[in-house]
Parts: structure tokens; sequence; C-alpha cells
């Protein structure tokens, strides 16, 4: 639960700046923005150049002026809080803008301006700046304001599709855009903005619209999803775009892997760009409110997003908790296009915003990751989300967010990523070179585990050979759910996903989770510790804010040396230690020597007791484990602990040894110590659980857990002691079997079938065959090699005796042999029937449900026109939904396609339609979703129409497979 501002305040010490300002205990999202745009002002200042008489060059920081002119014209300016008066601010901030208006290329400059990356970006921020402060501008700034508008649109429009010589390698690569590594969504969006201040401020110069058309459009283009489209924006066809900027998944790569900042770019430049048009009183050109595949390339952010309102960054190392850049693409969605969903995930960033700020260093917004430039460009970017919420008010947040964005996608082995969004927890599967990680958020929380980028998590970064995948779903498969199995050099790995946000992992060596620790007063979890429970007791893991420090203890010995000897160096830099203490000062100002020093850092550095200086070995020994530093007491003495302050290459483990006589070396204490050792199970500060199904311990050292190899189950919250005491199945060799919330989670870790029993305890009944025991049942396996697969447990029998044989076909019936028995059936949705068995074999048809799983391609599948449709049509995913109350209207001579997501042998298409005249209409085939004609084997398959009005509508198209070739 949240702390409200006043004792946020009061936690951090900035309630003392400003004893007389009023606190409301919770305010609006805008309100909120404000306070922090005055906060973030006392860094603002930082950039004032007091010789110079204005904010600096140096990263843009001039671009500061925004959110300055945002406080000087909007709400109640608070000195106390800005840490500047308002009179001094609004002279620096004019000073400022009348420097760097006429230093800008296009004003006649030098300094600054014109080439598109990145100045661009800061010019718009410019502009807006200036012309929120137009009035108090003098006639030649005003000029040059104007000119820069005007010129950049020119020079923009005179690129046509080519690079910007200006830019270097920064390119669009022209219409054709690229997806693979390194999308240029964000390039196209540039483009985009160098035109929209011109457009906004000085209506349209010669080719400035088209152009900023051209390039909106093809953004988010993907000619597979755009050529189904004949929808026009600004009276272009969708169909005429060429950029392919994602994967056919609606996946954005950069940085060599998928980004969800850069899947934001679409609106993150829309918004930079609408905030123009809305100040200048002119229409939103229709690109921004109708952007062709947007809302697919949401669903996928929607796909990764945590309960903080920033998407998850599993695969992107220097992005994550970069709060101040994630708030404009939300604001733009919740206020310009009215997205309930959009308006949820910002009100969770904003709600964190005051208690973010306030962690050191204080009143930054860009303070764990990016580069420098973000700092300035966050600040505009959150007064351009306030200036939107002033000016188009917001909608009303969605409840039941993370219900409505439960979604299972395999984006396919080229991104790398099999991801489950569940109302519980988010889980992806990464295969990504280089990033390779079973991902687990409970409970959405991004500040519990450590999963961005390169960090570890239960797998280590290896390369996997083959990768296989299932992603279930629920209206196909009667819950959202995914499977999959790895292959490495060295053997296999699984891992699946249940709907109740549990996760079930085979690891073929002990996994390492890291957690995030640190004190952030107001942020859910981040209390300076975490407390860790298990069946041998209790830990409490305090955060370390500082250089770490380590005490460590031991029965008293007597020695004359003393020594560190490395085990695992600092992964970068070594080891290097501020002070190396042994017992109550005893090492200080004695003779001291290591293994190898860097100069200037001599070993008798750390034991000299001034706390500024440190040993650190040589460059060249960085990565020696084994390197040392030892102490010569003088004398044989008694002692029983050390302490070691590292500086930032601290050791990721080392031993403590004494020796008599420099010469025979005993260990007496080793780092790290675990803080707790337990079997079974761990309970994670309350948020989160694991469960082993293994021998070994799991271990917490510091802020590492340590699983071990074997079955390891994750879960958001249950009673871990209960569920670690139930029995685990036994299965045949080299297959290992969960029953996590009562899912059957099945892995073949071989590369050949297996066969075989797998002994259940309970009388859970799963798709298949099994034999009742006196304890539970024998289930039948037929796995094939090297794959993983999820069944629900669709019944259960009570008081059903040992030797009856159930085969369950499907969700809805089951067939039972070996009576005569009496016991009842239960289905998962609680209805219940009494069975009565006699000798001959019987099928028991469970009334009023669904027959999961469905043979059927198209169930749950990707359809187009999507986001934008044509007049008259609606969408046509109703058609493959699963639901009978709903159909796809086509509009005049309407044409659908279905993404069966992978090429597929076709057996049989049906349409039904609803009733009334069924309009003339013809299904063909493609693989690529451009040539389209009869065929056997196809990804996309189109329903086209002659639909008029009074025809029906389709209420489904269904898909089954046939025999390849």
């Amino acid at each position: 639960m949240l702390i409200s501002r006043r004792r946020l305040l009061q936690a951090t010490g900035l309630l003392a700046v400003a004893p007389g300002i009023s606190l409301a205990e919770a305010g609006s999202v805008k309100d909120t923005y404000y306070e922090v745009l005055l906060r973030h002002t006392r860094w603002a200042e930082t950039q004032y150049d007091a010789v110079e008489g204005r904010y600096r060059r140096t990263d843009f920081g001039f671009a500061v002026v925004l959110g300055n002119a945002v406080l000087l014209t909007r709400g109640s300016y608070d000195a106390a809080l800005a840490g500047v008066g308002k009179d001094v601010l609004r002279q620096r901030t004019l000073a400022t803008i009348r420097h760097f208006a006429a230093s800008n290329v296009l004003a006649g400059g030098t300094e600054w301006g014109k080439t598109l990356f990145w100045d661009t970006t800061f010019q718009s921020y410019f502009v807006l700046a200036a012309r929120l402060l137009w009035p108090d501008l003098d006639p030649p700034t005003r000029a040059n304001v104007e000119a820069i508008a005007r010129g950049q649109a020119d020079y923009t429009t005179s690129l046509g599709t080519g690079n910007d010589p200006r830019s270097g390698g920064w390119t669009p690569n022209g219409l054709i855009g690229g997806h693979r590594g390194d999308t240029k969504l964000e390039e196209m969006g540039v483009y985009a903005q160098a035109l929209a201040p011109g457009l906004a401020w000085h209506g349209d110069g010669p080719g400035w619209r088209e152009a900023f058309g051209r390039w909106s459009r093809n953004e988010a283009g993907l000619p597979a999803a755009d050529l189904a489209n004949p929808s026009t924006v600004d009276e272009v066809p969708i169909s005429a775009n060429t950029a392919t900027n994602l994967h056919d998944t609606f996946i954005v790569e950069n940085h060599g892997s998928f980004g969800p900042h850069y899947q934001s770019e679409l609106w993150r430049t829309s918004g930079r760009n609408a905030v123009h048009f809305l100040l200048a009183g002119r229409p939103l050109p229709e690109v921004l409110t109708r952007q062709p595949n947007g809302e697919l390339l949401w669903r996928t952010v929607l796909a990764t997003m945590s309960d903080a309102g920033e998407p998850l960054m599993p695969m992107v190392d220097d992005r994550e908790h970069l709060y101040g850049r994630d708030v404009i693409p939300l604001a733009f969605r919740s206020t310009v296009l009215r997205d309930p969903m959009a308006a949820h995930a910002e009100a969770a960033l904003a709600s964190r915003l005051l208690a973010y700020q306030a962690h050191p260093p204080v009143h930054r917004l860009a303070k764990f990751s990016g580069e420098a430039k973000y700092e300035p460009e966050a600040r505009a970017e959150l007064a351009i989300s306030y200036l939107l919420h002033e000016l188009r008010p917001p909608v009303t947040p969605a409840p039941d967010f993370f219900a409505r964005a439960a979604i299972t996608i395999d984006h396919g082995v080229e991104p790398g990523l099999l991801t489950h969004q569940s109302a519980a927890a988010w889980a992806g599967t990464v295969t990504k070179p280089g990033f390779t990680k079973f991902a687990w958020q409970p409970a959405h929380d991004d500040w519990l585990f450590k999963i961005s980028g390169t960090t570890p998590m239960l797998l280590p970064p290896a390369a996997v050979a083959t990768r296989n995948t299932v992603v279930y779903q629920r209206v196909r498969d009667g819950f959202d759910g995914t499977a999959s199995l790895l292959a490495f050099a060295d053997g296999f790995a699984g891992t699946a996903t249940l709907p109740t946000g549990t996760i079930v992992c085979v690891l073929p060596r002990p996994g390492r989770v890291d957690v995030h620790n640190i004190a952030m007063p107001g942020m859910p979890g981040l209390t300076g510790s975490r407390t860790y429970t298990g069946a041998a007791g209790r830990a409490t893991v305090r955060a370390r804010e500082q250089f770490r420090v380590d005490e460590l203890t031991f029965a008293t010995t007597t020695a004359r040396h003393v020594r560190m000897v490395g085990v695992r160096p600092h992964p970068t830099y070594g080891y290097s230690l501020f002070d190396f203490e042994v017992g109550g000062g005893l090492a200080r100002g004695k003779p001291t020597t290591a293994s190898s020093f860097d100069t200037g850092m001599e070993p008798v550095k750390a034991t000299d007791d001034d706390p500024a200086t440190r040993w650190a070995v040589a460059r060249a020994e960085r990565g020696r484990a084994d390197s040392w530093l030892a102490v010569d007491l003088g004398a044989a003495t008694a002692f029983s602990r050390v302490r070691l302050r590292w500086e930032t290459a601290a050791a990721g483990a080392y031993r403590i040894e004494t020796s008599p006589d420099g010469v025979t070396w005993t260990a007496v204490a080793e780092h790290p110590r675990p803080d707790l050792s337990t079997r079974g199970w761990l309970d994670v500060d309350g948020r989160a659980g694991f469960v082993a199904r293994a021998g070994e311990p799991i271990t917490v050292q510091g802020d590492t857990i340590t699983l071990p190899a074997g079955i390891v189950e994750g879960y958001t919250r249950a009673d871990l002691r209960s569920i670690a005491a139930q029995p685990a199945p036994e299965c045949p060799a080299r297959v290992r079997a969960s029953t996590a919330d009562g899912f059957l989670t099945l892995f073949n870790l071989s590369d050949a079938a297996s066969t075989g029993t797998v002994r259940l305890s309970g009388t859970r009944l799963y798709r298949g065959t099994q034999v009742t025991t006196a304890n539970g049942t024998d289930y039948v396996l037929d796995l094939p090699a090297a794959t993983a697969r999820v069944e629900a447990p669709w019944f259960t029998a009570r008081n059903i005796p040992a030797g009856i044989t159930a085969v369950v076909h499907d969700a809805r019936r089951v067939t039972f042999r070996g009576g005569p028995a009496r016991f009842t059936l239960t289905h998962r949705d609680g209805t219940s029937l009494p069975v009565v068995l006699g000798r001959a074999e019987r099928t028991v048809t469970m009334p009023g449900v669904k027959a999961f799983p469905f043979n059927d391609l198209a169930l749950g599948r990707v359809t187009f026109p999507s986001s934008l449709l044509p007049p008259g049509m609606s969408d046509p995913a109703a058609a493959v939904d699963g639901e009978q109350h709903t159909a796809w209207t086509p509009g005049s001579n309407g044409r659908m396609v279905v993404d069966l997501g992978t090429s597929q042998a076709i057996g049989k298409v049906s349409l039904k339609w609803t009733d009334g005249q069924v309009p003339p209409h013809a299904v063909t085939y493609s693989v690529d979703g451009k040539a389209y004609g009869p065929a056997t084997t196809a990804r996309y398959v189109a329903v086209s129409t002659g639909w008029q009005p009074g025809h029906a509508s389709l209420r489904s198209i269904s898909v089954t497979g046939g025999e390849a070739g």
C-alpha cells in the first residue's frame, strides 16, 4: 500500500524544505505531473550556467525550458518545491530560448539543430516551450522559432525517402524499413516528428503533409497485415504502405532484441506531435488517431506490462525503470486515443512517480538506466503529458486490467520470446542468443525479481539448440498457458506457465533468481529489506545501498598471518578493498602484500586506516579468480572476525585464511555464507514462493536465490508448506512431471519419444488414458521427443475404486471401463454427475460444457483488417472468438483474413452465417499474405464477400488441419 505524500516527504527529508505546503493525500494524474515537474526543477537548475546566463547545451540540457514553460504558464507555482523563484526561472528560461533560437542552424546559427537524430526531438520540445511563452518573446526570437519549425519541415521534406546526411548511420532505410534487430519504427517516427511543428504552427508547406502522412502511416507497417486492409488514412489506402518495421507477431526489436520502449515509439512520437496541433488549435492529422496496426502493437505492450505502468524488459539492459520515458506513450493513448487500458497503466505509473523521484539521486527522473540526455527528455515528456491531460482529459481507467490484458503469444524462434500475461503474473521463456532465461514476475511486480537484459533467471544464458513450444488459449483449449522444451548442447530444460500465474520449470542445473532489494519509501515492496521463510526458518536480508561491507565471524583462532583469497571476482573489475580489518584493528599499519596491485592502489592502502584509499588488483589481473591480499600481524594473535569494505569491484566469493608462518594456510571463513538454506519450499517476502521437488536445498545468499536442479514450481500466493508436502509424480526415466495447481505438466528430456506411465496422487482425470489406483491414477504416457505439454484437470472422480480405466476424450466426454463401480464425476466448472458403471464400458457426457480442446486452427487467431476498419465493417475477430452471439459484418464487398500463425496443411474450411441471405463469397489462401488463390497449405485464409446491407453476417470461420502434401 502506498504511503501518503506527506509521509513520503517526511521519510525522504523533503518536507523540511517546504514546511508551508499543503499536500493532498491523493490527486489527479495531471496534478502529480505538475508536482513532479516542480521537484524536478531542482535538478533542472543544475543545468544552468551562471557564466553564460543560460541552460547548458551539453546533453541537450537546455530542453529543461519546456518543463519550465509549463510551470510558468500553468498551475500554482511553488518556489519552495522548485528551489528557485518564479521570476528567476522565467528570466533564465527566456534567456535560454533567445540564445538557442538564434544559435539553431535553421535560424542561421551554428550550434545545434536541423540534424534529424537527435536534434529534432529537442527542437520539438524547444519550439513547444517557445510557443507556451510566446507573449514574452521578443520579435527576433519569435522569427527564429518560426524559422526552426518551417526550416525543419522544408529540410525533412527535401530528403524525400532518403537518409539525412547529417545523421550518420541513423536511417529509416527508405520506405522499406527493417525489423530484424533494429526496428525502423523509431526512425520513421523521427522523420514524422520533424515535420509536425511546421504543420501545426504554420499550416501546410510544400509537400509537408504528404511526407508527414507517409512516414506516420509506415511506422508500424507490416505488409501481410496492411495489404488485407482497404481502409484509408488521410485519404491514402493502408494497402499502399511498404515498410516492414515489426515481426509478423507484432513485436519490435532494437538493440538486437525485443524492447518494449521501442514498441512504444509509435505513441511517444505521436504524443510529441499531437500536443503541437492541440495547442495550435489545429485538427489532428487522422494518422495520429488511426494508426495502422497500432492496436496489435499495443497488444504486445500489454502482454509485457507490469503493475507499475512500465512494460517489463526481459531482453534490454539499459531501459528498465526509466519511468520518465514511459509516461508519454501512456498519456497519449489515455487522452488522445481514449484508451481505458492505457489510462489504468498511466495511473499506476503516476502513483509511483513521487516515490521514485524521492529515491537518490533525489529529484531525477532517469536514475536507474539510460543515457544522460534522457534526463532533460524525461522532463520534457512529463511536461507534454501534463499538457495532453489539460487539452484532452483522459478516459476512465479500465478495471480488472490484467484480466483484460491476459494473453499468450509465441513470437517465434527469431524474436525468441514465448510470453504469458495472466491475471496473477507475467512469465516469459526467452531464447534470444545472449538473453536465454525463464523470466517470471509474480503479481506483475517489476521491482521483485531482476529479469532485464542479460540478467540470468533460472537458466544461464546458454545457446539454445532447438526450441519446441506450445501455446494454449482459452478459446481453443479452455485455458491460457504455455509449454516449452529447450535443448542445449549439454541437456534439456523445460518450462510451463499456468492460468493461475504459477510456473513450472525443469532445470538441468541449479537455477538463479536475483531479487531487487532497495529502500524506496512509497514503492510497494521496497522497504529496504527482503524476508525469506522456509522449512528451516526465516532470514531477513537488508538492502545494500552503498559499497558492500562484509562482517565475517568464526571460532577464535590464533595466527600471525591472515589473508583474503578470491574465488569469484567482479566480472569486470576484479577485486578492490577500501579496508581489510582484522579483529578490532589488528591489521592497521601492518605489512600488507598482494598477488598484484594497480598503480596508486598498493596493498597497504587497505590497512592504512584511510577510508578514501584502496587496494586494487592490477588491470591485467582483473580476470584472475584467486587474487589475494595478506597481512602480517607481527606476532601470533587471537581474533575471531574480519571486516572487509569493498569498492565496486567486490568479490562474488572468497575465503579468509590464516597461517602461523605465511606458508601453510587454513581456511577459517567463506563468503558468501547462505543467509538461509532450506529444503522443499521458500517464501520470498510474502510476495512469491518456490517449491523444489529435489533433495538439494534452496539457498538465499544476499539478494540471490539458488534453486536446485529438477522440478521447480513458482507460486504467486499459496500454502507452500502444504504444497511441498504433497507427493511428486513418479515418472519414467528422462520424463519429469508436475501437478501444480491441479494441471498435469509433462516434460520429455530426451531425443526419443517416451512411453510408459506417470503415477499421480488424487483422482483428477486428464485428457488421455489413466487407470485408477488405491492412491491415485497411473497416467498412460505418450510424449514425443524433446517436447512439453500441459493438461487441464477437467474432471475429478470421487469414491472411484482402483482398477477403473478412464479415457478422457475432451473437456466434455469420458469413457469408463472396468466396473462395476459407483462414483461421482465432477467437472472443473463444478458440475457433478453420479456414474453407475457396469461391466460394459460407458461414455459419460457432461452437459453444458464445451468440448475443449477444439481442432480449429482459426480459433483465437489474429484477423485483418485490424485497428482501422473500413466503413460498415465490424471487427473480423468476432468470427474466430468461439462465441455464437458475435459475428463479423463485412461491410460493402468486405474481405477478412485469418493468420494461422504458421503455414499449415489445410483440411476443411467451414463458414457459419447468421440468419438471412448469405452473401456471395469465396475462400482463398496465401503463404505470404500477399498472393492469394487455391492451396492445400497456407498461413493466411481470406474470406472475400459481395456483402451488401441485408445480407447475413459471418458467425464463425473454422479451419481444420489436413495431411501435408
